[in-house]
């Protein structure tokens, strides 16, 4: 998206110096990140004008200075007036509140529109930010014109005023992190847009903060592929950073909120399934979430208790539930060491993962092959994973992921890799009872797929410990003596794919029931 910054980046030298303030965040976040721009933080309006008409003198190049609106565009005006009269190429960017709140007695709101008579080579008010196709380009347009202007013949000030409504001026908000490659935003700058913003955090196992220091956080959430889509709430802003979320009600919650969504990728990828998001920020996802809470200080309200509410009712339902297929999963991440590095594979591990895990504190690195998300290769992947750290692996796969990369196991004896190798065998496909297909004759033989295979001996092939149950308090004895120990093991929990069914569709029922009242 074309910005003001990208214009003073063509220039020679260019530079901006930023007066701080919270209407004028986004102009100046987008100034910090453009590459090929020097930029200075000063206090006052009046000598950061001060200071780019100095500094725009020495290098004659354009020189933009940044503020937000009020009295504090007022001070610039005598640095516009001296850039007038000695020919001076200064581009003054003043934020502005939007057009409703002006004549309305709003604060730090005054008429802006030529604020500064007729000393700026050009005056314009920008349009509020759109993405659409033509504005995109009229914009573009008008930023480099205004910026090419300051320069002459004669070389003077150019105004440009940045109408900007407060992103973050909501009642009800919300913050989802969804799969990424890395863990961004920083989990500091999470949590301190958390705290700053009063949002409840939406953290996907993969996404870096449903587990280590983030997870500190009460709002922190890790229920809500549960009970997200039987809430009568709705947020007004969503603050989204990495991919579409797995969870299929979350995504539709997002699609289905009259909400203005911002995705945060310092890429500027449109990793967005949904098709709900409005608005694309391209910048470091640290620095946005640093910058937002530096200006806003909220308290939590309804929209935000109701979440932590329906947080805290779920896990009470689980505790008190017959264990589901996801307790294994559950387990694997609480009996995990501190620090630890946990794989996943695709279908149904990732997914009660997302469901059956709470947050917590312990350092736990969570991977997956989410990029296209496939069920091959998930043993390799998680034995190259562990190559690379000296700390605990785990890998916990469904029968069907572990089936396709059996010969994965080869790489365990001649690199000397020591890993806790779970999986989960429910005999087929079990991720298919979810889906309409399950009520058709054709489900067991052409989708469920039962194989009826003993896996015994794939570990016996490879010289390799294994160990097999049903048994949770069982698997959670053999779990933690593997974990703690030197070499691999593989550890089969056996499951039944139906009971599996019935016991989730027994605990989303009483979740509605619970969440209803």
């Amino acid at each position: 998206m074309p910005t003001p910054a990208n214009s003073v980046a063509a220039s020679r030298r260019a530079a901006a110096v930023l007066a701080p303030g919270s209407r004028s965040t986004p102009l100046s976040v987008a100034f910090v990140e453009q590459e090929g721009v020097e930029t200075f933080s000063h206090l006052d309006e009046r000598s950061a004008a001060f200071f780019t008409l100095g500094r725009a003198k020495r290098t004659t190049s354009p020189t933009a200075v940044v503020c937000t609106s009020g009295t504090a565009a007022a001070n610039v005006h005598p640095a516009v007036v001296e850039a007038d009269e000695g020919r001076v190429p200064l581009v003054v960017l003043t934020a502005d509140r939007p057009p409703e709140l002006h004549d309305s007695g709003a604060n730090q709101t005054i008429d802006q529109v030529d604020l500064y008579g007729d000393a700026p080579r050009t005056a314009r008010t920008l349009p509020e930010p759109e993405a659409a196709g033509r504005k995109l380009r009229s914009l573009r347009t008008t930023l480099a014109r205004a910026v090419a202007e300051s320069e002459g013949p004669p070389a003077g000030p150019v105004h440009l005023d940045v109408p900007l409504r407060k992103p973050l001026d909501a009642d009800a908000g919300l913050i989802v992190c969804g799969p990424t490659d890395r863990a961004a935003p920083s989990g500091d700058a999470l949590l301190g847009l958390a705290r700053a913003t009063g949002f409840p955090v939406l953290a996907y196992p993969l996404s870096g903060h449903r587990f280590g220091g983030t997870a500190s956080h009460d709002a922190v959430c890790g229920g809500y592929d549960s009970y997200i889509g039987v809430l009568d709430a709705t947020p007004d802003v969503v603050v989204r950073f990495g991919a579409s979320p797995t969870s299929k009600p979350l995504r539709h919650y997002l699609r289905d909120a009259d909400a203005r969504q911002f995705l945060v990728d310092t890429a500027g990828d449109w990793r967005e399934a949904t098709f709900a998001a409005t608005d694309l920020v391209v910048a470091d996802e640290s620095r946005v979430a640093a910058a937002i809470a530096d200006g806003v200080d909220r308290t939590p309200g309804g929209y935000s208790d109701r979440i932590i509410e329906a947080e805290d009712a779920y896990w009470d339902l689980v505790a008190g539930s017959e264990p589901p297929e996801g307790a294994v999963l559950a387990d694997a991440a609480a009996l995990a060491p501190d620090p630890a590095t946990l794989v996943v594979s695709n279908s149904m591990p990732v997914r009660d993962l997302d469901r059956f895990v709470r947050p917590r504190e312990a350092t736990l690195t969570v991977l997956g092959n989410r990029g296209a998300s496939g069920i091959d290769g998930v043993t390799s992947t998680a034995l190259g994973a562990g190559s690379a750290v000296d700390e605990p692996l785990v890998a916990v796969l469904g029968d069907l992921a572990y089936f396709h990369d059996m010969n994965g196991l080869l790489a365990v004896d001649p690199f000397d890799l020591n890993a806790t190798i779970v999986c989960v065998n429910n005999d087929g496909g079990g991720i298919f009872h979810q889906l309409p297909i399950a009520d058709h004759e054709t489900f067991e033989e052409w989708f469920r797929t039962p194989h009826g295979l003993d896996f015994e001996p794939t570990a016996d092939l490879y010289g390799l410990e294994f160990a097999r149950t049903d048994d949770r308090e069982q698997f959670r004895e053999l779990y933690a003596e593997s974990v703690g120990a030197d070499g691999t093991q593989v550890i089969e929990v056996r499951k039944d794919a139906e009971r599996n069914h019935e016991v989730r569709d027994a605990l989303a029922d009483r979740v509605r029931e619970a969440l209803a009242t």
